[in-house]
């Protein structure tokens, strides 16, 4: 895995990487062999996470084809994102 330091901007470097990490499942695996699992529980957790993987894939394929409804969307919360960005009501000044 490599990341890019530009500027000498080492924050923004660390939060890529972290991202990068998050994404590959390397601190999920990392929890995962902090203390040793016997081979039995393993499968059962893998067995586990299959049957969820298959649930959740057929519900979604369900709600594509118009037997389950669509999930309610989520209330967008104000004060959440970017600042400056949205419905331009923040202190970026007026634009004409």
């Amino acid at each position: 895995m490599q990341v890019l330091v530009r500027d000498n901007n080492i924050d923004q470097a660390m939060r890529v990487l972290k991202k990068k990490m998050q994404r590959e499942g390397i601190f999920r695996e990392l929890r995962q062999r902090k203390h040793y699992e016997k081979p039995s529980e393993r499968k059962t957790r893998e067995k586990a996470e299959a049957i969820r993987r298959n649930r959740k894939a057929a519900r979604k394929q369900m709600q594509r084809e118009g037997l389950l409804p669509m999930p309610k969307p989520k209330p967008k919360l104000p004060g959440r994102g970017r600042p400056g960005a949205g419905s331009g009501t923040g202190t970026g000044g007026a634009r004409f």
